[in-house]
């Protein structure tokens, strides 16, 4: 420790400072320049400025985390109207159109809320021919709003519903289709011959 603080303190060569064109200051000298040095190089903190930080705010002592890109915390974005047009999404090709199996597990698994539903068939007489938009669907039932304004509960078993979509009528078995509608797009549906109300 004396050796490394002697070398500190000890002068500078005489042919040291000719070659360097450095002067060699005295010590009150060299620590008045070193106290101006650090006082303009280290920004200092007012005491006021001290007391109010330490007073509203939270110091951290310790080690504080990185921030986080803010680009690549980003989800990534799906597709957009014009990128679907190009791409052809909403085109069904001829050979899918012909094949009403795939049609049928269309229906199976789509979402009917806000399509209008009759009801075609059912062990009860009253529910027959009531036709209105599809607000919500529970497991068991329907519940829909007529022309009337009226909300109708209708119950899906021992039922069959109808629904236009473009033209195209199909006939829905409530007894089949017995399932909430978040559970039912995922759901493979096996083909069966026999369907009785």
């Amino acid at each position: 420790m004396a050796l490394s603080e002697a070398l500190v303190r000890a002068k500078i060569p005489q042919d040291l400072v000719k070659d360097l064109g450095v002067e060699s200051l005295n010590r009150t000298e060299a620590q008045s320049f070193t106290q101006a040095f650090l006082k303009n190089s280290i920004w200092q903190h007012s005491h006021r400025e001290i007391q109010n930080m330490l007073k509203h705010k939270a110091v951290i002592l310790g080690y504080s985390r990185p921030k986080k890109d803010k680009r690549s915390s980003k989800k990534a974005k799906g597709l957009n109207a014009r990128q679907k047009r190009e791409m052809k999404i909403f085109q069904i090709k001829p050979e899918h159109q012909s094949s009403p199996q795939l049609v049928q597990q269309k229906l199976l698994k789509a979402d009917f809320h806000g399509a209008i539903i009759t009801v075609v068939r059912s062990k009860c007489p009253s529910y027959v021919g009531t036709t209105g938009i599809l607000v919500q669907e529970f497991k068991h039932i329907f519940k829909i709003i007529t022309k009337e304004n009226k909300l109708k509960v209708i119950p899906k078993r021992n039922s069959v519903f109808e629904v236009e979509i473009n033209g195209f009528v199909s006939h829905i078995y409530g007894s089949k289709f017995e399932q909430r509608a978040s559970e039912r797009s995922a759901k493979k549906f096996k083909v069966r011959g026999t369907i009785d109300l």
